[in-house]
């Protein structure tokens, strides 16, 4: 089974919402609780200096640290031996990270995992190594260290480095393209089973997956509902990838794989379209450009279903008020957006709301059925 195939058995079991709201609500408690014991100037001290935190699991994920440690506790030595690093500058980096929660130290000086760095080996359950990889790439870091430029000027910090689009860079960067579909993917193969769970796949016969990727999220509906013949359609480049994994998973003889431009055309004939986190990539023009290919590929009796953090009201942490952050540096006009505003978006297009289910991640299913 492949990386993204364990995933996806992985998260099958998907904890209830209401579980996740009281562990989550209980977390930003003792959050907020801990910097409020914390002098102001040492808890802004301590958020300041969070980039720190980010390069130091990058070079971990990057070394592969936790995959060594899989079979055991192991010394310095061995580590460094393994990952090809130096020994006394790789100590420094493993007890950084063992003070925060990262690996563990024991007393004979020998590291090992702890739940957190379980996180890190690629094919755990819940990984975050290729996002741990990806955000502290140097083509990423940069283009966050001029964050500065989107905010007094609404563009891309990223075409601003980088002179291209971020897509277009991660065409022409097919090194840094694969990391960054890495790194979806494995965040949409932990997001998949949810939306299979919440979603009104009981009695669709054919799904389309717009934007779908290497087909995680369409793989975790076709395994959950059997009689069901999926289309994953996107960028050709990227849908060869899928055919393989798709083909791993055994679903490539009830899935079709399509490649093209969203902008121009969506392939017709489903009963349930999907778009997972696509729109928040695009400012109102463009995604009302995909929202109304879509409408014109569907059926009247079709459903839209989108994936989004939908934003809410007030001062409430919450994950997407940073990713917001995230596509502001990606793409001029890409931007989260709030109920009301998928609301006036969808409507735009010949949408109508119908019902909008958060997620056990961050994500919210916004529901949409075409206007007559």
């Amino acid at each position: 089974m492949t990386e993204l195939g364990d995933h996806l058995q992985a998260s099958a079991k998907v904890p209830p919402v209401w579980l996740v709201r009281i562990i989550s609500g209980f977390r930003d408690f003792l959050e907020k609780f801990r910097r409020k014991l914390a002098p102001p100037h040492v808890a802004l001290l301590e958020m300041s200096l969070s980039f720190w935190y980010t390069q130091a699991i990058f070079v971990a994920a990057k070394l592969g640290v936790a995959d060594h440690l899989k079979c055991g506790p192991r010394s310095i030595v061995e580590l460094a031996t393994a990952t090809r690093a130096h020994a006394p500058s790789l100590y420094r980096l493993m007890r950084a990270l063992a003070s925060i929660g990262v690996f563990a130290e024991d007393k004979s000086g020998r590291f090992a995992l702890t739940p957190m760095a379980e996180c890190l080996r690629p094919d755990a359950p819940n990984s975050v190594c290729a996002v741990a990889i990806m955000t502290g790439e140097d083509w990423w870091w940069k283009a966050w260290g001029q964050i500065l430029h989107s905010v007094e000027t609404g563009k891309s910090s990223f075409q601003h480095v980088h002179g291209m689009r971020f897509f277009e860079y991660m065409t022409k960067n097919p090194k840094a393209g694969a990391i960054f579909d890495r790194a979806m993917a494995t965040y949409t193969s932990q997001t998949g089973a949810q939306v299979a769970a919440a979603g009104p796949f009981s009695k669709a016969r054919i799904v389309v997956d717009v934007g779908g990727g290497h087909g995680a999220l369409i793989a975790a509906v076709l395994r959950r509902y059997p009689d069901i013949q999926g289309i994953n359609f996107d960028m050709p480049a990227t849908v060869e990838a899928a055919k393989g994994f798709l083909e791993s998973q055994r679903l490539l003889n009830r899935c079709r794989v399509l490649g093209g431009d969203f902008f121009e055309s969506v392939p017709e004939g489903g009963d349930i379209y999907f778009l997972q986190h696509v729109l928040h990539d695009w400012d109102d023009e463009n995604a009302d450009r995909i929202l109304r290919n879509c409408h014109r590929a569907m059926p009247p009796d079709a459903k839209l279903l989108l994936v989004e953090m939908v934003m809410p009201s007030g001062n409430k942490p919450f994950l997407g008020k940073f990713l917001d952050l995230g596509v502001l540096m990606m793409e001029n006009g890409a931007r989260e957006r709030t109920e009301v505003e998928y609301r006036d978006l969808l409507s735009e297009a010949g949408f109508d709301v119908t019902k909008i289910i958060p997620l056990p991640s961050p994500d919210s299913l916004i529901q949409a059925a075409p206007r007559a």
